[in-house]
């Protein structure tokens, strides 16, 4: 049986979780459910730094004991990852007895070795990181890392020897490619290791700071906070106490982390390991950062995002379906709330919503629930499995890669090429011209693939998608897991059930208040129609540069399906495939294009316009058309080209 062991950062007790905590420790979550799923054996670190100055301070400042100081604000952690169904194994604090006598060992011991040694030290040190650093390392006279203040410090104090493994170190980064993930953040740590690497300063004295663990050999001495943390993800899994667990555990399979903290986990970490006689980890993975506009979130700007907020106003599948599909691990990714909504109303609500309540609605309709056997099998029934299959090898090999938000989109290609697949068999038609053997194939294969992309996107959204294989009766199947997919021979015979909304669309407040004070129905009307994208019209002396042109994505779209919107004579709702996505679009053009005359054609389209609403539904896109008095015109493509290619 293969293992995976993941860790995420211990978060310094001090800070308010907020989106950047909660997306490492959500994306831990995904990577140990999914190894589960697998059927691997899994094991998941996460926890609290509970040690240094600044806890020290804060404190004093409240008049409590450091430790009661921790005892209170390491709930606001371990709620949220409650509230966000975090699947730890071990919650880990620094503050531990068990935690504080291996790293006291590991200490007494490299002491013993001579890997530890006192030494006389003048340098600039950061009391928010801190950390230690040379003059040299300092911008304008700040801290490089935060650009707070620091101070001048000269003081006895206890050496690693960092630098004799500075050569071992470059040699094993370069050779094992893997060590360091993405490699570009491999190539950062081997360009700091371009300079001469000095020794780690592993102590504080306790006439400036008390609060930490003591050295075993100088009472007058405390562990620097970096040196007790990283020894976390070892002591959390047994180390100089459960040598049985430990070995079943260590080396683990992935240390996630920030990319702020590359350098101790990069460089201070395997170092210390080497010392300690222990094999490194697998992989390290540096994911970026959270970002509103181009700055990095933080407290002193204010534009922190509360999980909590995101949680009450969308669930908390929804929230943490946004972090893993918006961010492509090691890269940084922009966080707004229009960013969370759009992703939301399209995926969720509109593609796996409404592929579940088609399904549902029409085999209730069809055969009271029960799920039928399929019957012979044609092309399209084919390219719906082929997409299917092909979600199920791309999670499992974004897993390995750690690019989930790929495997994620796999996941939801599959989905919308399940609106696809009852676009094109229309099961409406088949039951209404009564074919039923060709209705129960398209029913079933439509209903094996929800249930088999719900299996995959479980880990993500563990209570929506337990909730959809509920609806599709496959809860007592004994589907656990990405492993029993393999064993999956149909879904025939499982009994559906009427499904409410999964995940309800987020009505915007413009929408919201358009709905409050709607207006008068001729007025409503002519409004509505005289929005229709076909009827609008741009003045011809407006000039635009070529950069504000291309800003404009023009896409061929296929017309999948059409019909009259109820109450407007010149509107058309349009079911267009626009490449892998399935969209609505709502147009002027009825009194020019019957459905049936438009349906089928490939058209062009704007596909970046802000989605709008007309006559209560929601159009999003442009079709592009020529008119001239009572004659219009589509614009559409000479000769066959597939819909979702770009234009310009």
């Amino acid at each position: 049986m293969s293992k995976f062991y993941v860790t995420t950062p211990i978060y310094y007790v001090n800070d308010r979780p907020h989106i950047g905590h909660a997306y490492t420790t959500v994306l831990a979550d995904v990577l140990a459910r999914s190894h589960r799923s697998l059927s691997d054996a899994t094991f998941f670190l996460t926890g609290t730094d509970e040690h240094g100055q600044k806890v020290q301070q804060a404190a004093e400042k409240r008049g409590v004991a450091p430790l009661a100081h921790c005892d209170e604000t390491v709930v606001r952690f371990q709620e949220l990852w409650n509230r966000l169904g975090i699947t730890n194994d071990y919650f880990i604090r620094t503050t531990q007895e068990n935690h504080k006598k291996i790293v006291a060992k590991i200490m007494q011991d490299l002491y013993d070795r001579d890997e530890i040694y006192k030494a006389d030290y003048t340098g600039w040190y950061c009391v928010g990181c801190e950390r230690f650093f040379t003059e040299k390392d300092l911008v304008d006279g700040k801290c490089p890392d935060c650009g707070r203040d620091v101070n001048a410090i000269t003081e006895s104090n206890y050496f690693f020897r960092m630098s004799k493994y500075q050569d071992w170190l470059i040699e094993y980064i370069q050779t094992h490619p893997d060590f360091i993930l993405p490699a570009f953040r491999a190539n950062e740590t081997l360009g700091f290791l371009k300079k001469p690497l000095g020794d780690l300063c592993i102590s504080r004295p306790k006439s400036r700071l008390s609060w930490g663990i003591e050295l075993p050999f100088d009472p007058d001495y405390v562990c620097y906070v970096w040196f007790d943390a990283l020894i976390n993800y070892i002591s959390g899994v047994g180390y100089g106490s459960d040598d049985e667990k430990f070995n079943a555990w260590w080396p683990a399979s992935c240390h996630l982390i920030g990319k702020d903290i590359l350098t101790t986990h990069s460089v201070y970490w395997p170092t210390m390991l080497k010392a300690i006689g222990l094999p490194m980890p697998q992989t390290i993975f540096a994911h970026g950062w959270w970002l509103t506009g181009n700055s990095k979130m933080s407290k002193s700007l204010g534009n922190v995002v509360n999980p909590m907020d995101m949680i009450d106003r969308a669930g908390v599948d929804a929230f943490r379906y946004f972090l893993l599909a918006e961010m492509s691990p090691g890269n940084d990714a922009n966080f707004s709330e229009d960013s969370f909504i759009s992703r939301y109303n399209s995926d969720l609500a509109n593609d796996l919503g409404n592929l579940l309540s088609r399904v549902s609605k029409l085999t209730i309709r069809a055969t009271g629930g029960e799920i039928p056997a399929p019957n012979e099998l044609n092309e399209d029934d084919a390219e719906l499995a082929n997409a299917v299959n092909n979600a199920i090898s791309s999670m499992e090999c974004c897993l390995n890669s750690y690019k989930l938000d790929q495997g994620i989109d796999a996941a939801m290609n599959a989905v919308r090429a399940g609106n696809r697949y009852l676009e094109k068999c229309a099961p409406w038609t088949l039951a209404k011209n009564g074919d039923p053997a060709r209705l129960h194939t398209v029913l079933h294969n439509a209903a094996e693939a929800l249930c088999k992309v719900a299996v995959l996107l479980a880990p993500v959204m563990p209570e929506k998608m337990a909730e959809l294989l509920n609806v599709l009766g496959a809860g007592q199947a004994n589907i656990n897991g990405i492993a029993d997919l393999k064993n999956l021979k149909s879904v025939a015979g499982f009994v559906m059930k009427e499904a409410s909304p999964l995940f309800p669309r987020i009505i915007v407040e413009e929408d919201a208040a358009a709905k409050a004070a709607p207006a008068p129905k001729a007025e409503k009307k002519a409004k509505a129609e005289k929005s229709a994208p076909a009827e609008a019209e741009t003045p011809v002396n407006v000039v635009v540069t070529i950069d504000e042109f291309f800003k404009t994505q023009l896409k061929t779209a296929k017309v999948l399906s059409a019909e009259k919107v109820e109450g407007a004579d010149k509107l058309l709702k349009l079911s267009i495939e626009v490449g892998s996505e399935i969209r609505q679009l709502v147009a002027g053009v009825a009194q020019f294009y019957s459905p049936e005359q438009i349906t089928g054609k490939t058209i062009v389209i704007v596909a970046n316009l802000k989605p709008a609403k007309i006559r209560g539904i929601e159009s999003q896109g442009m079709l592009l058309a020529a008119k001239d008095g009572n004659n219009l015109k589509l614009v559409t493509i000479d000769g066959d080209m597939p819909s979702g290619i770009s234009i310009g």
